[in-house]
């Protein structure tokens, strides 16, 4: 059976991260007997620039026929200045695929302590899940825009809480066996209704886990207080956002972190978290890790190949504790050579 990956290269270093990612897997492929078939669509900015689309039909149709969707990266400063906007292809491509849970792992590597910018001592140990609704909230709601006043309107379902809380709590048993759920109740009616349906699964069915609850606002100040203290955080749409990015460079750097969207099925879309940085594109500056740790999540979820999405999170582990990698994390390879180690490094 051959495995139909789309791939989404976008804008600025997109198509940079994008090609370490797919070298990787078609390396892991061959090792361990995956067959992978792959077909690039345009898609963000580029996407604009040609067809005048952020998600043009024809890319979109190719997702869709798609055993996953890999996306590089998203956006620029050159299309802020009106018309569309590439970012909205990408929260269309979202509602299409029915990807509504974002996971985003965040883990400290032993040894590499020093990389934090938090003291070893905090961000030591640290290895947190964070699971964000991705179809719901403000950025989804209605909208009204204005010179004088705007409006974006948040709103869930009960449903939506429900099925969201759920790969929370099966991810918990999995692993630690906590869930910190992230709301602010004590001001919205949205995280009211969120609190009492997560309150509500728990008590009904995963009893054996852990369950808290943490304002937003505290849980930014203790995700660099106590990182070690967490295990999978659980928040909705923008909360999710903005802590998984504040939760990213406790690793060193928001360049290490991936994520995979998923939904009832296996289909899944897979991305680094960071930016297109149009400031570095072409130069061959890129951190490859959180695109090609991003190619892990897509084996280990779409494809169910547990065994290559680990070798791939070893190879990648072991050639950073050699002392190699980008700028960005105290290296001095380029986007290229890092990714030739990583891809030599990948092995049974």
């Amino acid at each position: 059976m051959t495995n139909k990956i789309v791939f989404l290269p976008g804008d600025g270093v997109g198509p940079e991260v994008s090609a370490a990612a797919r070298a990787v897997l078609l390396r892991a492929g061959a090792i361990f007997s995956i067959s992978l078939a792959f077909e690039e669509f345009d898609f963000g900015g580029l996407a604009i620039d040609r067809h005048g689309d952020p998600l043009p039909p024809e890319t979109l149709a190719g997702c869709l026929a798609a055993d996953a969707v890999f996306l590089g990266a998203v956006g620029g400063p050159k299309w802020e200045k009106g018309g569309p906007r590439p970012e909205t292809g990408l929260l269309a491509l979202r509602k299409h695929l029915g990807v509504y849970a974002n996971l985003r792992p965040m883990r400290v590597m032993p040894g590499k302590e020093s990389l934090s910018p938090l003291t070893p001592d905090r961000a030591r140990d640290t290895d947190i899940l964070i699971i964000r609704e991705l179809t719901g909230g403000l950025y989804f709601g209605e909208k009204q825009e204005g010179t004088e006043r705007a409006v974006d309107t948040c709103a869930y379902t009960r449903a939506e809480v429900l099925r969201i809380s759920k790969i929370a709590f099966e991810a918990a048993r999995r692993r630690r066996g906590k869930v910190t759920s992230v709301d602010k109740a004590n001001v919205m009616a949205t995280s009211r209704l969120w609190r009492a349906a997560v309150i509500a699964l728990h008590e009904a069915e995963y009893r054996d886990v852990e369950l808290e609850h943490v304002l937003v606002d505290a849980m930014a100040m203790k995700l660099i207080q106590r990182p070690a203290a967490f295990d999978v955080v659980l928040t909705e749409n923008l909360f999710g956002d903005i802590l998984s990015d504040e939760a990213s460079v406790i690793a060193g750097s928001i360049v290490l972190a991936p994520s995979a969207s998923l939904g009832d099925g296996t289909r899944g879309l897979y991305e680094p978290i960071h930016g297109s940085a149009p400031d570095i594109a072409g130069q061959n500056k890129a951190n490859p890790v959180g695109a090609i740790l991003s190619g892990a999540m897509l084996l280990r979820f779409s494809l169910n190949a547990e065994d290559a999405a680990r070798a791939i999170e070893r190879a990648v582990e072991e050639t950073i504790n050699s002392g190699f990698g980008t700028a960005d994390i105290g290296g001095s390879d380029g986007c290229g050579e890092f990714s030739e180690r990583i891809l030599a490094a990948v092995k049974k």
